[in-house]
């Protein structure tokens, strides 16, 4: 299973998220320091799930990394995360 595919599936059954949207930017990176060239180490994600209610970014984003920790560990060189409630997402237009 690719890196990307795992990376939904784990997202999707811890927060069951009304809206998630991957973006695998790896070939933005390629040649950069530190990139194993895999084609999937760096990604943009933007998570939008009810179970963020009364979080802070803080906590949201620990919440998501725990669960991609062992991607986190291994393939993924970068995430950039957007995690943010439903009413959030649709005051941001998101």
């Amino acid at each position: 299973m690719s890196v990307e595919n795992t990376i939904r599936d784990k997202l999707t059954e811890a927060f069951q998220p009304a809206r998630l949207e991957i973006e695998n930017e790896s070939h933005l990176h390629k040649g950069h320091a530190g990139s194993p060239n895999s084609g999937e180490s760096h990604f943009r994600v933007l998570l939008a799930a009810e179970s963020f209610d009364g979080l802070n970014r803080v906590d949201r984003q620990r919440r998501v990394y725990d669960v991609l920790a062992d991607e986190l560990a291994g393939p993924v060189h970068a995430l950039a995360l957007t995690a943010v409630t439903v009413s959030e997402a649709e005051r941001r237009g998101l």
